[in-house]
């Protein structure tokens, strides 16, 4: 089967926010998103609320008939909060600071792991998937098995960077780590910079790769491609990868 796409809206929340006003309606984006042939939709509210809202998150659920991913740091006890209220059918958790302009590495699993096995207990408990983020890099993959998560989603940041100059290079801590998870029973998603340019060649050499999430580049391609027939282009990158 084809990696899912999920896609996230944050960057929609952003343009409403930045005139006030309900234009464009993120709800309706949501709905569209789906109806274009996304398998899901991701949202990352921070503590600022700067592009979605808390009060989105909650507006969304009903009307999510795919699947809801619900990105942030557990840090916050807001943030737990409204998870657990809201119950989406995936939280992935990201060490962001409060401040920070976006995500830009994952948990230290093995310094971390007696916080995340009990952040992430508490969200299993209530029936909801977790995934976690982590950087490529092999013993962090391996020691996040042990904090009981159900998946992790792999940082793409660094192979996006460097794809272009090598893609071979770009991609092989990646597949290491792909590899690792595999032994270690654990689901694997990924997201960070994935675009129409190298997301078809990121999917076709992951093993095990069901989900990416991807917002920023899949947003600015739509202002001249369309929403629609953008989310189709991602779409059949992920068809192409999986024809191996």
């Amino acid at each position: 089967m084809p990696t899912k796409l999920s896609v996230n809206i944050n960057k929609i929340a952003t343009l409403r926010n930045s005139r006030g006003g309900n234009n464009p309606d993120v709800l309706q984006v949501a709905i569209d998103c789906q109806k274009f042939g996304a398998d899901g939709i991701t949202v990352h509210p921070r503590p600022d609320e700067r592009h979605i809202r808390y009060s989105d998150v909650h507006a969304i659920k009903p009307i999510i008939t795919t699947e809801f991913n619900i990105e942030g740091n557990p840090l916050e006890d807001k943030f737990v909060d409204l998870v657990l209220a809201v119950k989406p059918a995936q939280v992935t958790l990201v060490p962001d600071d409060p401040g920070q302009l976006t995500s830009n590495h994952g948990w230290d699993t093995i310094n971390k792991q007696d916080y995340l096995r009990t952040i992430i207990s508490t969200f299993k408990k209530a029936g909801i998937r977790v995934s976690i983020f982590v950087d490529p890099v092999e013993n962090l993959v391996a020691a996040a098995a042990d904090t009981g998560t159900d998946r992790i989603e792999l940082y793409t940041e660094a192979y996006a960077k460097t794809f272009h100059k090598n893609p071979e290079e770009a991609i092989a801590d990646y597949v290491k780590a792909a590899v690792v998870a595999q032994q270690k029973n654990l689901g694997l998603n990924a997201g960070h910079d994935l675009d129409l340019k190298n997301l078809a060649y990121f999917a076709k050499n992951i093993p095990g790769l069901l989900e990416v999430s991807i917002g920023h580049a899949l947003i600015s391609d739509a202002l001249y491609y369309g929403l629609e027939n953008t989310i189709q282009l991602y779409k059949r990158q992920l068809h192409i990868s999986s024809n191996k």
